[in-house]
């Protein structure tokens, strides 16, 4: 399958210190990746590489065919859905629903003088019936629940037909029910024919939704372990990761871990 991301030897360093230390990591378009590992392990760095935010210190970083550093970010970030709750803090909290899903067809954050067709609007529509918003439509961002805004970020990522979609710990905060429900969401996503690769960062194996199909554990910069799912979650590889002793359970497509004894 076509590649849409590739980690070469990539290194970031701040601080004398490598926060991603030579990372070699391939993800095709029909592979849905979660990234686990410990606070500080590199996993929201290597999101920020993957959409175009930061440039590695060493290493090659190719994105959707186009190697970051030689190619202009503003053209390929339309191409890459990203949602996090750094952006979330960046959204007016005056702004409609509506209107931020459809600023994603710009690119922007905050509704100002753009041109928006028709279609524009019945697809941003169309985008939050599909994530069970559209009677939210024109309640304004800074009104909503934690859940709600967290589904709303995720619409809006998905607005412009991605080929890429990267969510930063997107049920990180929410309740049980919340957690739950935009769980279902991202795993029916998930399973669609249609749905660009997957990236997902999160802490928990509880968080990891029904049809993600890789995982990539990290620790310390490095990579502890990657490939299918079903052959890398492992409780000897969480063991090694988190640097407790983990068991590990699934059932019905979903994870759970616990310290061992």
């Amino acid at each position: 399958m076509p590649q849409v991301l590739d980690f070469a030897d990539v290194v970031v360093r701040r601080n004398a210190r490598n926060i991603v230390d030579h990372v070699d990591w391939t993800v095709t378009d029909d592979q849905r990746w979660v990234i686990l590992g410990p606070n500080g392990a590199g996993k929201t760095t290597i999101l920020q590489l993957a959409a175009t935010l930061i440039h590695p210190t060493s290493g090659i970083v190719t994105i959707l065919d186009e190697r970051l550093g030689r190619t202009d970010v503003f053209e390929l970030r339309p191409r890459i859905g990203f949602a996090s709750s750094a952006m979330a803090k960046r959204v007016p909290p005056e702004e409609t629903v509506l209107d931020v899903v459809l600023t994603a067809a710009y690119s922007v954050l905050g509704r100002w003088n753009e041109d928006y067709e028709q279609i524009d609007e019945k697809r941003a529509r169309r985008v939050l019936a599909e994530w069970k918003l559209e009677h939210l439509a024109e309640r304004t961002f800074g009104t909503l629940s934690d859940g709600e805004q967290k589904r709303v970020q995720i619409a809006r990522a998905v607005m412009t037909d991605p080929e890429m979609l990267l969510l930063d710990e997107p049920t990180a905060s929410l309740d049980l029910g919340g957690r739950e429900e935009l769980l279902a969401l991202l795993g029916g996503y998930a399973q669609a024919p249609t749905t660009p690769a997957m990236i997902m960062v999160t802490h928990h194996v509880e968080e990891i939704p029904v049809g993600f199909t890789h995982v990539l554990l990290m620790a310390e910069g490095g990579i502890v372990a990657q490939g299918p799912i079903d052959q890398t979650l492992t409780a000897e590889n969480l063991t090694r990761t988190f640097g407790v002793e983990i068991a590990l359970s699934h059932e019905n497509g979903r994870f759970a871990a616990r310290a061992a004894g």
